[in-house]
């Protein structure tokens, strides 16, 4: 069982210290291992696994909502392309802010169970990965990706976010660990997060509260199985 806080990504209790890569990360405990034998099975097919993110905590991930909600950060449409954050609603802000970004608590990367990866040598030269789906599919990563989608199962992950099921975008990058992922969101119920939500300083917080049943269905336990 996990505490509310570590679900919500306000303790790090329940992560060990794990080197992937050129970076040492947080990660959930039951997933070290198969974090590590993921990069193993990817290092003797060619490719040089790497983490662009992976435990991010509550107030990281408030900080990146609400630098969307105050508009000092861009707010994208669904084609990855900004949206005029003035012409919109409160509410709008909110949704169009959950089809990339996670509501701060409702995150899975508070869990330590997900990443976003990619192959470090596929990346050109003098190229920053934009963890764009273009990038997976088309683009320097797609070999990296194929390879990825025959593999990850045996190794004990899926890809939460696969197709557009209408919440959250297509995210071809991002690996989730299905056992433990599975009894975190089992645990992490709308009635907890209006809790651990209630005395955050979270921007549009009175539209969030009041559509949290609405978010938690759209953004949160509805994922590509």
């Amino acid at each position: 069982m996990m505490t509310p806080e570590q679900l919500t990504g306000q303790t790090q209790t329940h992560l060990v210290e794990t080197v992937v890569g050129q970076k040492a990360f947080l990660v959930h405990a039951k997933v070290s291992q198969d974090i590590l034998a993921l990069k193993q099975s990817a290092t003797r097919a060619g490719f040089n696994l790497n983490i662009a993110s992976g435990f991010r905590d509550f107030e990281r991930q408030m900080t990146i909502w609400n630098n969307k909600m105050a508009g000092k950060t861009a707010i994208l449409d669904s084609d990855s392309q900004p949206l005029n954050a003035d012409s919109l609603t409160e509410q709008q802000k909110v949704m169009a802010i959950l089809r990339w970004s996670a509501l701060p608590g409702g995150s899975r990367h508070h869990w330590g169970t997900d990443f976003d990866i990619f192959d470090r040598d596929s990346l050109p030269k003098d190229t920053q990965l934009q963890l764009e789906p273009w990038e997976y599919l088309t683009g320097h990563q797609q070999t990296f990706y194929v390879w990825l989608k025959e593999n990850i199962e045996q190794h004990g992950f899926f890809f939460p976010y696969a197709q557009d099921k209408g919440g959250v975008a297509p995210e071809p990058w991002h690996i989730s660990h299905r056992a433990t992922t599975e009894q975190c969101l089992q645990q992490l119920t709308p009635t907890l997060l209006a809790e651990q939500l209630a005395s955050a300083p979270i921007l549009g917080k009175q539209v969030v509260l009041g559509q949290l049943e609405t978010i938690y269905n759209q953004f949160i336990s509805n994922i590509h199985q």
